[in-house]
């Protein structure tokens, strides 16, 4: 991985995988927010992508959402209070369990989520000319049986099992 910062982070010194993923990673949300915002949604932001990644075809309860952004019921139903002021999610008593709330994506919610999962696509598809197409299948095949490892030692907390 190339510096090109001049005091680049420990982590950058070291090639951590952390740091050698969070290059894609970032770039990636750099791209699909451009292209939203492009699109006249200016009001997104890299942070909402925690409910737009996170949320089921037929809605989801903020503390699910919470649990699979990895991220407390507090800071989940902040996003989720922005973006329904921002009419992009609606939130209705749970009918399963009515002291819990159920967020689903509004028509427009519905809009940015495609666009954004057509920008992601897009981002591949640049990643794909850069380093070759048949690389690029390699290395997400093995990037989702290493997610797919990864998530099998983890345990009901979310803490990798067997972690040192």
């Amino acid at each position: 991985m190339a510096k090109s910062q001049k005091n680049p982070a420990l982590t950058e010194e070291l090639g951590t995988l952390g740091s050698i993923l969070r290059v894609p990673f970032e770039a990636m949300l750099a791209h699909n927010y451009a292209r939203v915002h492009e699109q006249g949604f200016s009001d997104i932001r890299a942070a909402h992508g925690a409910v737009f990644r996170n949320i089921g075809a037929e809605g989801s309860r903020i503390g699910d959402l919470a649990s699979r952004a990895r991220m407390t019921k507090q800071s989940m139903a902040e996003l989720v209070a922005y973006l329904r002021k921002q009419g992009y999610v609606e939130v209705a008593p749970d009918p399963e369990d009515r002291r819990s709330k159920v967020v689903t994506l509004s028509e427009k919610g519905r809009t940015v989520f495609n666009m954004l999962a057509d920008a992601s696509n897009g981002f591949e598809e640049d990643c794909a000319r850069l380093v070759g197409k048949a690389k690029w299948q390699r290395f997400r095949q093995l990037l989702a049986e290493v997610a797919t490892a990864v998530e099998s030692m983890r345990d009901e907390n979310g803490t990798t099992a067997g972690a040192r």
